[in-house]
């Protein structure tokens, strides 16, 4: 008879012993104390039952429970940049696995959560996003030593999708121009701002009067996306528009663009969304407008190195995408080869 999986006998010992995978990731051995094999499979039976369920015998305690980590990941992060967003995907996450025991998250569970997501209509980017949070929700819950690295070393090998969705869509000056004049009165200079700058929308919603110099004509960015000082030039149009809004700022503290009370704008999706709906255009965000600031720079023949400077790009790679809108740039090239090539020859 075939001997069954995960029940053997040692040298010298009458007794049956079983090997199973605990609760904590842990590969376990433990003597049944018995002769009789019967018995072995049961236990080997419920020490399995037991470890789905998150229960460490030895231990006599359950394995942490993933909602339980995003409660903790959460005050954590409290305070850390773009925490909303990271909330909101963790929101999303505990939905799916907020009764998962944390050694329970294996390579099969997080590739059938990517697979699931993508069937519901959402894109690899956004699929990756909320990966990249799950990742790192089990890292810290190793660090925090909630759970082995052994047992969820699966979960943290799960590749990223493959992004094909890069999205470069962008307005046309009249449509610009549409767009604000469609603008609700607290959305227009937010809306300027971002044609004229290129900055990201936390970094907008964050503005602070401290960071923007009017006399010497530009914004100060500490804490952009990638941690790296920042100065964007004001131009014309935009210093115009700060300028207004200075009046109604008498210290000269505070948030730039602001709620009645003083606070930060949390979302300006639906007065987005109406503005861009009086103004006829459709399938464009709010991130499209940093899209636009960079293409009409470089349809206006601003290089791409200094174009990666002022969107705060911080590889070459991502502001190559744009490269295709000056197609000019390589007759360019190939004019200046000519002269060259002229003038040897004329020698």
């Amino acid at each position: 008879m075939a001997k069954a999986k995960g029940i053997f006998k040692r040298a010298g010992s009458p007794y049956w012993w079983i090997r199973y995978t605990g609760a904590d990731g842990r590969q376990r051995k433990e003597s049944v104390k018995t002769t009789l094999k019967t018995e072995a499979e049961y236990l080997l039976g419920k020490r399995r039952k037991e470890a789905m369920e998150g229960i460490i015998p030895d231990r006599n305690k359950k394995a942490v429970l993933f909602s339980a980590l995003v409660k903790d990941y959460l005050v954590w992060a409290e305070h850390q940049r773009a925490f909303e967003s990271k909330e909101i995907r963790a929101q999303l996450l505990i939905r799916e696995f907020g009764d998962i025991p944390l050694p329970a998250f294996s390579t099969k569970a997080v590739e059938q959560y990517q697979a699931k997501r993508i069937k519901e209509g959402r894109k690899p980017a956004t699929v990756n996003k909320e990966l990249a949070l799950l990742k790192h929700m089990l890292h810290k819950a190793a660090e925090w030593g909630m759970v082995s690295e052994e047992a969820i070393k699966g979960a943290l090998k799960v590749k990223l999708l493959q992004e094909n969705n890069r999205r470069l869509r962008y307005l046309s000056k009249e449509e610009c121009g549409a767009l604000i004049n469609n603008c609700a009165p607290h959305l227009k200079p937010m809306v300027v701002t971002a044609l004229n700058t290129g900055m990201r929308r936390g970094e907008i919603f964050g503005l602070t009067w401290d960071r923007v110099d009017l006399t010497h004509g530009f914004i100060l960015l500490h804490t952009s996306k990638n941690g790296e000082r920042r100065e964007i030039p004001i131009n014309g149009t935009l210093r115009a528009q700060l300028q207004e809004l200075a009046l109604n700022n008498v210290d000269g503290h505070g948030f730039v663009f602001h709620e009645k009370d003083g606070k930060p704008f949390g979302s300006v999706k639906n007065s987005f969304k109406a503005a861009c709906r009086k103004a006829g255009i459709t399938d464009f965000h709010f991130h499209d407008l940093r899209h636009t600031f960079a293409s009409h720079l470089i349809m206006a023949g601003v290089d791409l190195t200094t174009v990666k400077e002022l969107v705060g790009h911080k590889d070459i790679k991502m502001t190559l995408r744009y490269a295709h809108l000056a197609p000019s740039h390589k007759v360019k090239a190939l004019e200046v080869l000519d002269q060259e090539m002229t003038l040897k020859v004329a020698v």
